[in-house]
């Protein structure tokens, strides 16, 4: 495990977002994604190559293994340097309890998939919002009215958040169990007419006549639900996991036969909240292209 006070040249953030002078080696500045397990995540990938391209020499991002509730005491061993974490499962909601501030997103989900360094301590930020709106957005979903999510925890609240800006007003939540207090809370303030169905109980409908669109947000080796396939043209179908590839998931919706929609990956979306984190972090835009470029080689063997 990484240690939060190893010695070094450092520099102290004195705002939401840090801003390193290109190229500037003194600045010497930490970051890193936490979760458990973390051995897939390509975040660093992301995050190195971003900063390949910024020219911020003196930044580095690190993988660091963190179990439930051990995320705030690790925090507080981590010294000036750190600029920034991403969190991912099962931290997103410790994440925005450690946290001074909050962003809107952050507050309306309950939870933060960043932590940022501010001169007051961390504030939380919840970029998976901004990752799944650009990623839908990308594969061409255009005024979509109703959805179905599957799954109930903190990335489905991103998710119910993300669809109702897109113009959803109707959501299929299907959970294992009930649905949790948090997530029907969030889906009544956005004023969703909502259905929970629970996994199991009847198959989860696949095609335009139930949903625009279809966002799967179980865990990446969880099994998936029976499904079946109507009439009425493809939905937008998006898978947020991405390794291993083919999921669960995909590979069920693939069985639907010929006529089945293609499943969209999660990758674009982590792209896309991983370009607004670089933002928050380093101050600098996020080079998109740069990190899809870096992206693609690791992406394929998935």
């Amino acid at each position: 495990m990484l240690s939060g006070r190893d010695h070094g040249e450092v520099s102290t953030s004195t705002g939401q977002e840090t801003t390193p002078a290109r190229g500037d080696s003194a600045r010497w500045r930490r970051a890193a994604v936490t979760g458990w397990p973390i051995g897939h995540s390509l975040s660093p990938v992301l995050h190195r190559a971003a900063y390949a391209a910024l020219g911020l020499i003196g930044w580095t991002y690190e993988a660091v293994e963190i179990p439930s509730g051990a995320l705030r005491s690790w925090v507080d061993t981590l010294g000036p340097e750190w600029a920034g974490l991403s969190v991912t499962m099962p931290g997103k909601e410790e994440a925005l309890a450690l946290s001074e501030q909050a962003s809107e997103s952050a507050r309306l989900t309950g939870s933060a998939n960043t932590l940022v360094r501010t001169g007051g301590g961390w504030t939380a930020h919840n970029t998976d919002v901004e990752g799944l709106t650009a990623a839908l957005q990308t594969c061409g979903l255009l005024a979509p009215v109703r959805a179905t999510v599957i799954g109930g925890g903190a990335t489905a609240r991103s998710a119910l958040v993300a669809l109702r800006g897109l113009g959803v007003r109707e959501a299929t939540i299907v959970v294992r169990d009930g649905l949790r207090p948090q997530t029907q809370e969030l889906a009544e303030r956005l004023d969703f007419l909502c259905t929970v169905q629970r996994l199991g109980e009847r198959p989860v409908t696949i095609g335009r006549d139930a949903s625009d669109v279809i966002v799967s947000t179980l865990p990446a080796t969880a099994p998936a639900p029976a499904m079946v396939l109507v009439g009425g043209g493809p939905p937008i179908v998006m898978d947020v996991a991405y390794a291993p590839w083919p999921s669960p998931f995909a590979l069920a919706v693939r069985g639907l036969g010929p006529s089945a929609p293609l499943v969209m990956k999660g990758t674009e979306m982590l792209l896309r909240q991983a370009a607004r984190q670089v933002r928050l972090m380093t101050g600098h835009d996020g080079p998109v292209e740069a990190m899809r470029a870096a992206l693609a080689p690791q992406d394929q063997t998935r």
